[in-house]
């Protein structure tokens, strides 16, 4: 019994370092799927992917005790990391509330993605707009993407409608008499939901042809990456579409649609880039019985299921 206890002691710095290294490689893990969380899209994969690829070269050479490559890497990653605070600033504001508010379950959810319109809603979308281009009636519509929009970013939420999606509704809410006309219309899956919401305004420099319609579709796209807006300057009649902050002008008519098709469909790139919690531990256990199989000679289970 002594010289178990001895040996017991001998080894508890080995099992230390092993239980600090298996803890370590956890919680990475877990950064890195919460990471996949924030991100929520697959185009933004590819830039997270290089991220990681830049601190693990860093970290290598740190190991083969290569100074000035170290030095140059460092600092790459310092900039990148930088550049994607300015790139993906609403995913990590969304991610920092999350924490500040203590909601630790929802940092390991992946946000769902909203029911994409139908191609009725967006051809009365369509068709509302290019009534009120041709007219010269300024509008203002803001369209989810995917998770509904926290109404704390808008700085008036606005008059609840709940109503369905038609031509002839958005074009009375824009008409100049009415009173919800010099708002923004919020229209969620086929249903509008709000309209006369006040929107905060682009603090960025923009061209003096740009109104406040405009400057609000810029500043709302800025804070939330979950949305899209459509405007039709009142002055011009021209058509815009902002997403992220940037500004796309001037769209004709089946340009507009076009691009609503391709952004409010479900796509490649707009998939989830995080499974469910339960849906990865299954891939991870599959995983894992397959390279134990492979180790020790034993049958797979597709080889035991097909028999």
């Amino acid at each position: 019994m002594r010289d178990w206890w001895k040996q017991w002691l001998t080894n508890l710095g080995w099992s230390q370092s092993l239980l600090l290294g298996t803890l370590d490689i956890f919680f990475v893990l877990a950064l890195t799927y919460m990471i996949l969380v924030i991100i929520s899209e697959r185009r933004t994969l590819w830039m997270v992917r290089g991220f990681i690829i830049l601190m693990l070269a860093s970290a290598l050479s740190n190991k083969l005790g290569l100074p000035l490559l170290n030095f140059v890497l460092e600092k790459l990653v310092i900039g990148c990391a930088v550049a994607m605070a300015v790139a993906l600033q609403s995913e990590f504001r969304r991610f920092l509330e999350q924490l500040g508010r203590g909601e630790f379950r929802q940092l390991f959810q992946p946000s769902s993605l909203a029911v994409p319109k139908s191609d009725s809603v967006i051809d009365e979308i369509v068709d509302a707009v290019k009534e009120l281009s041709k007219n010269r009636i300024g509008a203002l519509l803001i369209l989810e993407t995917k998770g509904p929009i926290d109404e704390r970013d808008f700085s008036v939420p606005g008059v609840r409608l709940n109503a369905e999606v038609t031509k002839e509704l958005i074009q009375t809410i824009f008409q100049p008499k009415t009173l919800l006309h010099d708002g923004a219309t919020l229209i969620r899956g086929s249903r509008i939901v709000a309209s006369g919401i006040i929107l905060p305004l682009s603090g960025r420099t923009a061209s003096r042809q740009l109104g406040t319609r405009h400057r609000a579709a810029m500043g709302i796209t800025e804070r939330v990456e979950n949305c899209i807006c459509v405007v039709v300057s009142e002055e011009t009649g021209s058509i815009s579409l902002a997403e992220r902050g940037i500004l796309n002008r001037p769209l004709t008519i089946r340009k507009l649609k076009e691009t609503l098709e391709a952004l409010l469909s479900p796509a490649v790139d707009r998939e989830a880039v995080a499974p469910g919690l339960l849906s990865l531990g299954r891939q991870i256990s599959t995983k894992g019985l397959a390279l134990v199989s492979r180790l020790f000679g034993l049958p797979s289970t597709a080889s035991r299921d097909k028999k």
